[in-house]
């Protein structure tokens, strides 16, 4: 689908032939490879799904075994299965495409706060955070338990409250953190690099939330405080920023989690602007593997 074509159908489902569906406090965003937008609305208490090549708007759980409570992290695996995190149930809940309710894993045992969520379909993994255990776990795509890494500190390797994080094309992981930081570490846990720091100047964070890599391996950071996203490359040295705090198009509120599909498009969950954001990386475009491909 084409660019104009994409946004035809944004423009059509959120203001045009269908009733438009207004946002209430977004938290996660997720684009899937068959044109669906799934949100995590923690106002709504429910995954809305944005599918843009039926026209088509739908929410997932509503009621029953799968009803959501507070949905914070949404992922989608290469077979359509959709993954919510959820901190006050203390899970994760799995749906089928069509959003019928699967099974769950995680329990008040093992989580206390899950929150972040990203999946390598390659090793068939999912990778959450744990934002009161300062950990990272993770489980099988069948809700396995696997490992977790990760404790309390500010040593490489340690955590202070992780919120999101998501995968490269290689594996690797990115995890963002109130040590005002974005760690790196590879698809087993082990601590590769780290880059970021406290502070107002540029390339420093106040409070990063979503975290999302393009297939140029640039990193791009959303700040809640700055009301901006900041793009690093992997040595971690900031390339440039966009957003600033508004209501206008192209001005955040409050960012929190933020998505890069396989076209470079980047979502961003302006939380109190009530929106989803899309942006696009319009410079040179090589190989564009999915991430956790290999």
């Amino acid at each position: 689908m084409s660019p104009v074509s994409f946004w035809g159908h944004i423009k059509e489902m959120l203001f045009g032939a269908v009733p438009p569906v207004s946002l209430a406090k977004p938290y996660g965003v997720v684009a899937s490879g068959n044109k669906r937008v799934y949100v995590a609305d923690t106002g709504w208490r429910r995954v809305l799904v944005f599918d843009f090549q039926r026209s088509r708007f739908s929410m997932i759980g509503v009621d029953g075994p799968g009803a959501l409570s507070s949905p914070h992290g949404v992922a989608v695996d290469l077979a359509g299965k959709v993954y919510v995190t959820d901190p006050v149930l203390r899970r994760c809940l799995v749906f089928d495409e069509n959003g019928q309710f699967l099974f769950s894993f995680g329990d008040v045992n093992r989580f206390e706060q899950p929150v972040g969520i990203a999946i390598n379909d390659k090793l068939r993994r999912t990778y959450i955070s744990d934002t009161r255990r300062h950990k990272v776990v993770a489980y099988d795509l069948e809700g396995n338990f696997l490992f977790e890494f990760g404790k309390r500190g500010t040593e490489d390797g340690e955590f202070n409250y992780p919120a999101n994080l998501t995968l490269d094309r290689g594996g690797k992981i990115y995890v963002t953190d109130l040590n005002f930081r974005v760690q790196v570490f590879d698809p087993d846990g082990k601590f590769l690099s780290r880059f970021g720091s406290v502070g107002t100047g540029f390339g420093q964070f106040s409070m990063p939330k979503g975290v999302g890599v393009d297939s140029q391996d640039h990193i791009y950071v959303a700040d809640a405080r700055f009301s901006n996203v900041q793009v690093f490359d992997q040595a971690g040295r900031l390339l440039l920023f966009f957003g600033e705090l508004g209501v206008r198009p192209g001005e955040l509120y409050l960012p929190a989690g933020l998505f890069v599909d396989d076209q470079d498009r980047i979502y961003v969950a302006d939380q109190y602007n009530k929106r989803i954001d899309v942006f696009e990386y319009i410079g040179p475009k090589e190989s564009r593997k999915k991430p956790g491909e290999g």
